[in-house]
């Protein structure tokens, strides 16, 4: 079977038409089960999929990452591979990275070049922060004895193939928090007998803005939004319950903690002084992504090989990946691929409009075929 690059741009095409949500990628996982096995990899399925690829004497394993899940979002493009799912699209390039990756996994296969295995992971439900989990509990690492691990993500707005990481802390976590008020509704012409929760949530946000103005150092980097607010409110009733949700974004354990405590005391100081009810909880699915040297080095030492523009040093990410649960496993390297600068391809990942940039299957595939290379060398 012979490399050619415009098989991958048509299974990015035919995965960008089919869509699947996080844990629901059965179609996927199928063909990506029966393309591994046509080029004669060992293949693995559980709630992903993994190819292996042996070659030579080596003993040494790296692990190599795709996304596989799409989002519930209503595709608002008009080429002619659109979504054929209803409310779902890839909107954040994981067709194109799974193309790119099995596209690394024909070339190595037939190339051959390194001594060690390799071992091609496509990952679900990265979106929720819960397919790596999944996976890791499944015995990835105990299974294959991987030593290292690497992931890409385009980047939109980015120069085409431009390479951008870091060492150390590269993406911050994600914290889901959710707050309840439980007051006393009743008639809006007489609120000096209800205890109203729109008034006392309203001071509640405004209070939880102060935490990242006043509370933590202002080059922390962390964010706090709220996104929801949700109440039992009418016309001409007073709000007797609510519920108020947000996220949280930091790129430490540290602020993560302080700003956990901070809103249970600010919602503890609410409830003593309207006398009322409040419950929160503060779930963390996306811890912070820390990338390692060794892999790091290797991946910035590959793309200068193949003459790409690399930001050795990029500024950290205030988005949140998955993959960060397979770097507190084993040193890895997560690194950003610029998807280009020009419209359509500068639009914002998760945007209705969003669209891979097939210029960049090639270069992904080159990449991740001199980075198995240099970390597997002959």
């Amino acid at each position: 079977m012979n490399f050619d690059v415009n098989t991958f741009v048509k299974i990015r095409h035919d995965l960008h038409k089919n869509p699947e949500l996080g844990f629901c990628e059965d179609n996927t996982k199928k063909k990506i089960v029966k393309f591994l096995t046509g080029i004669g990899l060992e293949v693995h399925q559980g709630v992903g999929v993994i190819g292996v690829l042996k070659v030579g004497k080596g003993n040494k394993t790296i692990a190599l990452r795709a996304d596989m899940d799409a989002l519930p979002i209503k595709e608002k493009s008009i080429h002619d591979y659109v979504s054929n799912s209803v409310g779902i699209m890839h909107a954040c390039g994981h067709d194109g990275h799974m193309a790119m990756l099995m596209g690394a996994a024909q070339k190595l296969s037939l190339d051959r070049n390194f001594d060690g295995r390799i071992v091609f992971i496509f990952q679900p439900n990265e979106e929720h922060g819960l397919g790596a989990q999944a996976m890791i509990e499944e015995g990835l690492f105990e299974k294959f004895s991987i030593s290292e691990i690497y992931a890409f993500h385009n980047l939109p707005g980015s120069p085409l193939g431009e390479v951008s990481t870091r060492v150390g802390q590269i993406c911050s976590s994600e914290s889901l928090f959710e707050i309840e008020l439980n007051g006393i509704g009743g008639h809006s012409s007489m609120p000096h007998v209800c205890k109203d929760v729109i008034a006392i949530g309203s001071e509640l946000i405004m209070s939880l803005q102060t935490i990242i103005s006043r509370k933590l150092s202002p080059g922390s980097g962390a964010v706090l939004s709220v996104t929801e607010f949700i109440s039992d409110g009418q016309r001409n009733i007073l709000a007797g319950s609510a519920v108020i949700k947000g996220d949280v974004r930091t790129k430490n354990s540290a602020d993560r903690d302080l700003i956990e405590n901070l809103i249970d005391k600010i919602c503890q100081g609410i409830a003593t002084e309207h006398e009322i009810e409040v419950n929160q909880s503060f779930n963390t699915e996306f811890i912070e992504t820390i990338n390692a040297q060794v892999p790091t080095d290797i991946v910035i030492q590959s793309a200068n090989e193949l003459a790409l523009d690399v930001l050795p040093d990029r500024e950290a990410m205030s988005f949140s990946e998955d993959f960060a649960h397979f770097c507190n496993q084993v040193p890895g390297c997560f690194l950003l691929l610029g998807n280009g600068e020009n419209s359509p391809n500068n639009l914002p990942l998760h945007s209705s409009y969003y669209d891979f940039n097939d210029e960049l299957i090639n270069i992904g595939i080159l990449l991740w075929a001199k980075i198995v290379i240099n970390s597997l060398p002959k």
